[in-house]
């Protein structure tokens, strides 16, 4: 995602709305302001890494390997649903 759309959400925002729909979403945040924090600091701003723009197709790719091949813990479950079903 880009960071700065012109008259648009964002990538900030739209990063938030996809968390609240799926928390597992994988996001990269693509920017060519070098110096904005969500560059420095991904998971931070809810994005699971980022690139500098210009990049080359090959960094790109690299980047979305790592990110799709990285381990993610499983959701915790809800301890209501541990217990048992009562008979009858």
């Amino acid at each position: 995602m880009d960071l700065t759309i012109a008259g648009g959400l964002g990538g900030r925002g739209a990063a938030e709305a996809i968390r609240e729909l799926d928390p597992q979403a994988r996001l990269v945040v693509a920017s060519g302001y070098s110096n904005d924090p969500a560059l420095a600091n991904p998971h931070g701003f809810g994005f699971d890494a980022s690139i500098e723009k210009p990049f080359l197709i090959q960094d790109l790719g690299a980047v979305l390997r790592d990110v799709l091949e990285a381990v993610r813990p499983e959701p915790a479950s809800d301890p209501r649903s541990l217990r048992p079903e009562p008979n009858g």
